[in-house]
């Protein structure tokens, strides 16, 4: 599709580079891009994107507060009795944000105030053509080179409300004034869990609404049925019920489908997000979209129109990637900084291995590669917590490791953790699949400190070189 050639009196301002987006965009402007003129567009209520504002970092020290005062009410467990501790919400709050906020106000003075060749447009930008951008107030800016990452955004409730003071999505709940009585969270994925682990740990009445029968639906089997159990005893669970409209009085009303009715102070709305292609106009400028509404982009980055890279434009992060993690953002703006620097000498994705994600709830859990399902054909093998002297300290009937492994190479093919530190300990495991590292004599080929958590990964490792050796030792009969 030819651009359209814009008149003379209405020509925009020119920039060598346009960056859309404040997070892993922003990241990729470094002294090698100091030759060039750059536009850096951050909408965002604040400067940095999501992970530093909105997301990982704001809710893991929200999380930690949580699993302090977790670990304190579960202490009678071990013989260790105290009072329960007086929570100051607008202390923890303070904490969390006087350290982010700062972070924002100097990334926007770095970029806005110390670097010359950088100039910010805090306001939303769309795609008037290919190549040119148009603001909300009638700025109009082109850049040769483009990058695409203006991330993604929480994803409404569709039910009959109107929205309002009490309602809440994952980016305004963590800024409330004060904690209130009772939450209703609707959504039963990561961002779901985690804040249902942070508001009930901290003493307020938590009820969780899911439409499915499992919380983590999306995790392997086991794991999802195990954290579904355990999350039944520490907060109120709802399972196949959907909401279908709220209404307002002293508290809100929330008509849930089966006619029940469920009242609360606060509702948190946490049912995934959505990627901020429609925000820019992206199809209507002809860039290719998946189904889901992501970018469309090849193995360099490279923003695709009919099936194409178009020239000089990519995309990456939460708007394109499948994968809406912080490190998976960092590795693609890697690979898009490169391919800016050296456009004759591009790099493809590099795929460092298989993507893990952790989700910090109570229990944690982390996961990378195949579930049992998807590899039926895989030895499968499971090793408790309890199994292990560290379990055996927490007290701990909840927890474990499962791997699968590939029968022939003993690749491993996926592990799911479910337990204290599972984001700690899937690593030695992430690092083993992404070196394309066989399971047999892995576990005696290092040391394995005594009696960490770590050995549960060890004697899963252990557990499945001995499920191999039978199956051959089958296979050879």
């Amino acid at each position: 599709m030819p651009e359209r050639v814009e008149p003379d009196d209405r020509a925009p301002r020119q920039f060598d580079l346009v960056i859309i987006g404040g997070g892993s965009g922003n990241s990729i402007i470094n002294r090698e891009f100091s030759h060039l003129s750059i536009a850096l567009i951050d909408d965002g209520a604040h400067f940095g994107g999501t992970c530093l504002n909105a997301g990982c970092i704001p809710t893991k020290m929200f999380v930690h507060v949580a699993d302090v005062a977790a670990d304190a009410a579960d202490g009678s467990r071990l013989g260790l009795h105290s009072l329960p501790p007086r929570v100051e919400w607008e202390s923890i709050r303070d904490r969390v944000f006087t350290r982010t906020d700062g972070l924002s106000e100097a990334g926007f003075r770095n970029r806005d105030v110390k670097i010359p060749n950088v100039t910010v447009f805090r306001e939303s930008f769309g795609f008037e053509s290919r190549h040119v951008l148009v603001s909300a107030s009638g700025e109009r800016i082109r850049g040769e080179r483009i990058v695409i990452a203006a991330g993604s955004r929480p994803r409404p409730l569709v039910a009959a409300y109107e929205p309002g003071p009490g309602i809440h999505d994952s980016d305004s709940i963590m800024r409330i004034d004060e904690l209130p009585t009772s939450l209703v969270i609707i959504g039963g994925g990561a961002v779901a869990v985690e804040f249902a682990h942070i508001f009930s740990a901290l003493g307020v009445e938590v009820t969780q609404v899911i439409r499915g029968q499992r919380l983590l639906s999306s995790m392997d089997v086991d794991v999802s049925a195990r954290f579904t159990e355990f999350a039944a005893t520490q907060w109120r669970l709802l399972t196949g019920t959907t909401v279908e409209s709220i209404e307002r009085g002293d508290r809100l009303s929330l008509q849930l489908d089966k006619g029940d009715t469920l009242e609360a102070e606060s509702v948190l709305v946490a049912l995934g997000r959505i990627p901020n292609t429609d925000t820019l106009a992206l199809e209507a400028a002809g860039f290719d979209l998946h189904a889901d509404g992501r970018l469309a982009v090849d193995d360099r980055q490279r923003a695709l129109v009919g099936g194409r890279p178009a020239a000089g434009i990519y995309g990456l992060g939460d708007v394109s990637s499948e994968w809406q993690l912080k490190h998976v953002a960092n590795h693609q703006a890697r690979i898009v900084q490169n391919n800016l620097l050296h456009p004759d000498d591009q790099v493809g994705g590099g795929d460092p291995g298989p993507v893990p994600a952790a989700i910090f709830s109570r229990p944690q859990v982390a996961h990378f590669g195949l579930t049992e399902v998807e590899a039926p054909n895989a030895v499968v093998v499971t090793r408790d917590y309890s199994s292990t002297a560290y379990g055996w300290a927490l007290e701990d009937t909840t927890s474990f490791c499962k791997l699968v492994v590939d029968s022939g190479s003993g690749l491993i093919l996926g592990a799911h953790i479910i337990g204290p530190e599972a984001s700690i300990l899937i690593q030695p495991l992430v690092l083993a699949a992404s070196r394309g590292l066989s399971i047999r004599g892995l576990a005696r080929s290092m040391y394995w400190p005594h009696p960490a958590a770590s050995e549960v990964v060890e004697n899963a490792l252990l557990d499945a070189e001995k499920e191999l050796a039978q199956e051959r030792v089958s296979t050879q009969e």
